[in-house]
């Protein structure tokens, strides 16, 4: 009888844990990567019955607020070409909020430090237009570079990635200096 028991309770275990992986992967709220600071966790027995869990982590996009509406730009990608290291390259992407509801941007962010974006923070009613600035300073990156810059706002779904390319070249000085034919500069 006690081997029976043992292997009883060895076919109860497997049963459990083969229902618990199949209900978890099939379960399409739940997010199996580590949890991001400051996010609400749901459970994945109850998905209903949410469990606030704060974690730390500084790059949780704030959730977008409000009544749904739609956002379409005039191109999702702009390609700079070649460009050279150490510089400075402006973009300006044009929206139009495409649906009833004034459009609310939650938030801009680039891919890395190198993409800055800077979004309207008042609302923009149904019709209008405004403007994503991104400024893309690839410093010491070099070759065929993309990047993206993902903007959350009260749109389904809540975020749309735009992109931008550029090919990075050491540019006329650097390239002369590698080269050893840059003038020679003698004193101060």
């Amino acid at each position: 009888m006690n081997d029976n028991v043992k292997t009883g309770l060895l076919i109860a275990f497997s049963v459990l844990t083969l229902v618990n992986t199949v209900m978890i992967f099939s379960n399409d709220d739940v997010s199996y990567d580590r949890p991001e600071r400051n996010t609400v966790v749901s459970n994945p027995i109850a998905p209903e019955s949410p469990v606030n869990t704060e974690v730390n982590n500084a790059n949780v996009i704030p959730e977008a607020v409000g009544p749904k509406t739609d956002i379409q730009f005039a191109e999702m990608e702009h390609d700079f070409g070649v460009i050279d290291q150490n510089t400075t390259n402006p973009k300006v992407f044009t929206f139009t909020n495409t649906g009833s509801e004034p459009l609310l941007i939650s938030n801009a962010k680039g891919s890395c430090g190198c993409t800055v974006p800077e979004y309207p923070k008042q609302p923009i009613a149904p019709g209008e237009t405004g403007d994503i600035k991104v400024v893309y300073s690839p410093g010491t990156q070099a070759n065929q570079q993309t990047k993206s810059i993902t903007i959350t706002a009260n749109t389904e779904p809540a975020t749309t990635v735009l992109r931008i390319k550029a090919n990075v070249t050491p540019g006329e000085g650097a390239e002369a200096a590698a080269t050893g034919t840059a003038p020679l500069q003698i004193g101060g």
